[in-house]
């Protein structure tokens, strides 16, 4: 390709809406185009990445036996409202009438088609398991589209499900799609983690995400170097130590005037926060609900709402609260009554709490759970933070950041029994059919791979992902002999089977340097009148800083020796 006939201009400065590192090299280097917030068109050298992810994609889902087949992005309503999912994806659902004003939507996932095809499909044992994949596009109305490529409304994905007639068949077709990721990210040159997920709107009872790490990433990991514990934020348990407060002793009240938050309490009782008890308020789906903690502990809002089953969390404004006879920041499940409650497991990790005493001004000392209160739901919702202690070998957390890029769900019969897709096994006895699916985001991948590969000069590619293998770029191609050259060079390179993009332009060295550098070609050539003279090309690595003269007789072999990491 010559880069003087690419379309896609790229840019110097970087633009003023672009938040994240993916972003501003993206739109720098033209790769992609905003068509509105959160939409965005593929340009010619983005769209080769993607086609490469797409075909490795391809063949570690071919050869984990999945089939391919292709499933429409109008979906009707009704095949949601079975399943009650359309309530848990509320507004991200994009909607609409048709002209015979039947409700359609433009699928997020397609979970409900792919379990429809299969109950019309499937009678049988023998007619399973099955492992059933697309690559498509999907819809989502993010609230906040943001990050380029990683929060968007539209998005290319890759999405398999798997069906099997027991758990032993599910966790077997689980287990080949995770060594099928792994293959992907490895094949694609990514670093990558694997970590305990929750698993959201999609539903199901156990979940994994992959991601890629990365400092500007999205999201949080909490991970342990003794044992490879790993989850993100919102999943992550930890092993918290008991707060030594001796035995329990009589309840005593204190006037506690002005003092409301956690850290004024410990200090006017001088005591540690963590001999404390918090009380926060939510409402759920309209209902106010009292959570309560230990002192050092917060609440982490997704175990919450899990806990909870609702389908909207939000925290309580004041009038709510105080409308229900609560005194803000003297409040505790002590003696309250009527009140929807849930507590966190840490409450249960000490003795001799100070709590509020449901009064203005007032606190009590020395509560202990349960002999002075309770609470409706007794679980873990705490947020786990970075030097709690690994819920599997106690050593300390570790935080770190990434971009996800792929999640694997163990869905179950949820969807199967609401859609009716069941099989007669040997017995003749209908059974729901056990479900599973996987999705990887292909331009998530294509942006975190940015994520990781950068400098402060553009993009570094990792080379089976590059959108071309090499850089040409003869300099001063008005001198003798350098424009013929570079183009017998470049005949050569792509007869050998190189991708090569040529850049062709009268243009300084110092602008072509520079764009090469910000696309992240793997390895660029240049061509000088002093190499030409000697018979040599300059040659360098993207990401390393010295180059190499080489001759050009062998040049192919050295390249492909280069590109398979065969040489340096």
């Amino acid at each position: 390709m010559r880069l003087s006939r690419l379309f896609g201009k790229r840019q110097r400065e970087i633009p003023a809406e672009a938040d994240n590192i993916s972003h501003q090299l993206l739109l720098r280097s033209g790769m992609i185009q905003p068509i509105a917030a959160g939409i965005y068109s593929f340009l010619p050298l983005a769209l080769r990445t993607l086609r490469k992810i797409e075909q490795i994609v391809r063949e570690e889902m071919d050869n984990a036996g999945g089939q391919e087949l292709l499933m429409p992005a109008l979906q009707p309503l009704e095949l949601w409202e079975k399943t009650g999912r359309h309530l848990a994806f509320g507004s991200t659902l994009f909607t609409l009438d048709d002209r015979r004003q039947r409700k359609l939507i433009l699928g997020p996932t397609h979970e409900e088609i792919i379990t429809f095809l299969v109950r019309h499909h499937v009678q049988s044992y023998k007619d399973l398991p099955q492992m059933l994949y697309q690559i498509q596009t999907k819809f989502r109305d993010e609230p906040r589209p943001r990050g380029g490529l990683l929060r968007v409304r539209e998005f290319p994905m890759k999405d398999l499900y798997s069906f099997d007639t027991d758990e032993s068949g599910l966790e077997e077709s689980y287990q080949k799609m995770v060594q099928a990721y792994k293959n992907i990210y490895t094949r694609c040159g990514l670093p990558f983690i694997m970590v305990e997920a929750d698993s959201g709107a999609i539903g199901g009872k156990e979940s994994h995400e992959f991601m890629l790490i990365a400092d500007s990433g999205e999201d949080e990991i909490l991970y342990c170097k003794s044992c490879g514990y790993a989850a993100n934020l919102e999943k992550a348990v930890s092993k918290r130590t008991s707060v030594e407060g001796g035995q329990p002793l009589p309840v005593e009240e204190i006037e506690t005037p002005g003092v409301t938050s956690i850290a004024e309490v410990a200090g006017f009782l001088n005591i540690t926060e963590n001999r404390t008890l918090k009380a926060v308020f939510y409402m759920a789906d309209g209902h106010l609900v009292f959570v309560t903690t230990r002192g050092d502990v917060d609440v982490n809002e997704v175990k919450l709402k899990n806990t909870l089953k609702c389908l909207d969390l939000r925290l309580a404004r004041e009038d709510e609260v105080s409308q229900a006879g609560i005194v803000a920041g003297y409040a505790s499940l002590v003696g309250l009554k009527g009140i929807k409650s849930v507590a966190d497991e840490s409450v249960t990790l000490g003795s001799n709490f100070a709590a509020g005493g449901n009064k203005p001004g007032c606190h009590l000392k020395n509560v202990n759970y349960p002999r002075d209160f309770n609470a409706d739901i007794l679980t873990d919702i705490s947020l786990t933070r970075e030097g709690d202690g690994c819920p599997k070998c106690g050593e300390s957390l570790l935080i770190t950041r990434g971009v996800e890029v792929g999640h694997v769900f163990k869905l179950g019969t949820f969807l199967s029994e609401k859609m009716g897709a069941y099989y007669l096994d040997q017995n003749g006895v209908q059974k729901p059919i056990i479900m599973g699916c996987y999705g990887i985001g292909i331009g998530r991948i294509l942006a975190g791979a940015i994520e990781q590969n950068h400098d402060e000069a553009g993009i570094i590619w990792p080379v089976p992902i590059a959108p071309y293998q090499v850089y040409l770029g003869p300099i001063f191609i008005d001198k003798e002999g350098i424009a013929e050259a570079g183009e017998r060079l470049y005949r050569e390179l792509e007869e050998a089977g190189f991708e090569v993009l040529y850049d062709d332009r009268m243009e300084s060295p110092g602008v072509k340097f520079n764009d090469a550098d910000l696309l992240g070609i793997p390895v660029r050539l240049t061509l000088s009148p002093r190499t030409l003279k000697n018979s040599t090309v300059e040659v360098k690595k993207r990401g390393e800083k010295e180059s190499r003269i080489v001759p050009l007789e062998g040049i192919t072999g050295f390249l492909k020796d280069i590109l398979m990491k065969k040489g340096s």
